[in-house]
This record gives C-alpha cells, sequence and structure tokens, in this order.
C-alpha cells in the first residue's frame, strides 16, 4: 500500500490540498485509494462549516493523477494532465464532512490516447455510492498544438 507521502511526492497537490491517505490496489486499468480528509476541519474545499459532496469530484481527479504517476513508473516524471470535463455525474448525499469512516474512492480509466484520457470514477463510504460520474482529462495541454487564427 502506497501511502500519503509516496503520493504528495508523485502529485501537484502538496499540504492540505493532498486529500489522499493511501493507494489501496491499483492495476494499469484502475485504482483505489483510501481518504480521510473529507472530515478535517482545515480541509481547502470546505465552504464555511460543509464539505458540499461534488468536492468529491477533487478526490477522484487526484486518484486519476496517483493512477498517472504509476503508469509512469519510477524512472520517468509524469505528464501532467488536467481534468477538462465531467460528465453524468451523480450525487447521492448532500455532503461528505458528516461522515464517520474513509472515503473509497475509484476511477477505471475506459479509454486514452496519445493526449486525452476518459475516466469513470466513483466515491463510495462504508460501500454506499456517494457521487460517481466520467472525467475527461488532457495530458500536458501546454504543449497541444494550437490553431492559428485564418
Amino acid at each position: 500500500m502506497l501511502d500519503r507521502a509516496w503520493i504528495a511526492a508523485h502529485i501537484p497537490h502538496q499540504g492540505s490540498m493532498c486529500l489522499l491517505d493511501a493507494v489501496t490496489d491499483w492495476s494499469p486499468g484502475e485504482i483505489r485509494c483510501r481518504a480521510s480528509s473529507h472530515r478535517a476541519a482545515d480541509n481547502p474545499l470546505r465552504d464555511g462549516e460543509r464539505l458540499g459532496s461534488a468536492a468529491g469530484i477533487e478526490y477522484a481527479a487526484q486518484a486519476m493523477a496517483v493512477h498517472g504517476a504509476l503508469l509512469a513508473g519510477a524512472d520517468e516524471t509524469p505528464r501532467q494532465g488536467y481534468l477538462t470535463s465531467v460528465r453524468g455525474v451523480h450525487l447521492h448525499v448532500a455532503r461528505l464532512d458528516d461522515l464517520p469512516d474513509d472515503l473509497d474512492i475509484h476511477a477505471e480509466r475506459l479509454s486514452g490516447d496519445g493526449n486525452t484520457i476518459l475516466y469513470q470514477f466513483a466515491v463510495a463510504h462504508r460501500g454506499q455510492a456517494l457521487l460517481a460520474g466520467r472525467a475527461a482529462v488532457i495530458l500536458d495541454a501546454g504543449r497541444l498544438p494550437t490553431e492559428s487564427a485564418p
């Protein structure tokens, strides 16, 4: 199991913005992570006294970033990914901060090429679905060719 220190060393999210505690399982096609930061009073995604369930999208995005780092291997620098769209999101609860146990974050790579990846994701608590959807990630957006205006 890869811990929070490993995660923080391999994704750009640092300090309290690094939301994941551990990678519990992974393969080339998917990843599962665990998080307890939804209960933290200093969670940077909180809005006042609450953490809305849509914040779970960021938990899933960080799991995708960790997956990319794992796929890159030890000798390669992971490519920078940017979440470009989120589709078909279903929120099954209103908030996350009132859940007593850790979150289980799952992301499955559905397709991809050299520049874009499509993931399906889900966040659960004690086996209960909290939110789920699909996310598109673009890699190294700054390196993509831009169209010239005529």
